[in-house]
């Protein structure tokens, strides 16, 4: 097949030990070709994906999928993990003004990208699930607005001033305690407000036997529906890709696992979370998000 013949799609994932396979050349197909768009942080491209269709492929927050699916939007669900992690060392709060725990934190001012971060959901969630704790009890402190334009936060949810900075709160006392993705600060004086989080997110692992997914990879549902060929061999691709770049594991946990049955636990879960927090206007199921040609492959 000549690269005229091929199928040609726009494409945003991060750089990741499984992507870079796909981005320096190292695996590819002679069906499809995936013109790369470089966005950094990769959580940038979510909302031109959710709100303009800006890609073929685009990496995205599962709870950004959630409410996308949930308001209508045209995007078809890859079960392909781009990024999950144990989430327990996540929020954390300034030790210079004392000691925050879980049980203290109804009534404290919380800061948080958006509220529909995905982070902070799966923190919340394990803070309410297996801390006790009312998350509604706390104040939560803002950056960004959802993805999807059509949600709006909950009455306990407060904007910030767009040049007020998360860390810089924090130190000074503006805010308790913060949750962070990616960018966790490595500042000695911030300590985590569940206590040993690496000995806990075992724990919860041992209970659930998933990984808490932050992004999978979604799809333009009307690529998916005209070139479902495409489709397939672009989750052939990405399967193929994961093989060939170095495992990602916490405690020999595969940290990015494919397919639907091997994520159904951790679907479920942050469904559940997204329904109690009031970021999805009604209960899904796992079935829900997937369509049936993408079943047929990627069970």
């Amino acid at each position: 097949m000549t690269s005229a013949e091929q199928t040609i799609l726009r494409t945003m994932l991060g750089s990741y030990s499984h992507t870079l396979p796909l981005k320096q050349g190292a695996v590819k197909s002679d069906r499809i070709a995936l013109e790369f768009v470089e966005i950094k942080p990769t959580s940038k491209a979510f909302k031109p994906m959710v709100r303009e269709l800006a890609f073929d492929v685009c990496e995205m927050a599962i709870v950004t999928f959630l409410q996308a699916k949930a308001y209508g939007k045209p995007l078809v669900l890859l079960p392909a993990v781009m990024l999950g992690r144990f989430q327990h060392g996540c929020m954390l709060y300034n030790s210079e003004r004392g000691t925050i725990a879980p049980s203290d934190l109804a009534g404290k001012r919380i800061g948080v990208r958006a509220y529909s971060q995905t982070t902070g959901v799966w923190v919340r969630g394990i803070l309410s699930d297996d801390y006790g704790v009312d998350v509604n009890r706390a104040r939560w402190i803002t950056f960004e607005d959802a993805h999807v334009a059509e949600y709006r936060d909950p009455p306990q949810v407060e904007r910030s001033t767009s040049d007020k900075d998360l860390t810089a709160m924090l130190l000074a006392g503006e805010i308790d305690a913060a949750i962070y993705g990616n960018d966790i600060p490595k500042d000695p004086r911030l300590k985590s407000v569940i206590p040993d989080p690496e000995h806990a997110a075992q724990g919860w692992y041992a209970k659930h036997q998933a990984v808490p997914v932050n992004h999978l990879v979604v799809v333009k549902r009307d690529l998916a529906q005209t070139n479902p060929q495409a489709i397939r061999e672009l989750y052939d691709l990405l399967r193929r890709a994961k093989d060939a770049g170095s495992p990602i594991t916490a405690n020999g946990t595969d940290l990015v696992p494919f397919g639907i049955e091997a994520n159904r636990t951790a679907l479920q879960l942050i469904i559940d979370y997204a329904l109690q927090q009031q970021l999805i206007p009604r209960r899904m199921t796992v079935d829900d998000l997937f369509d049936d040609s993408i079943k047929i492959f990627a069970t």
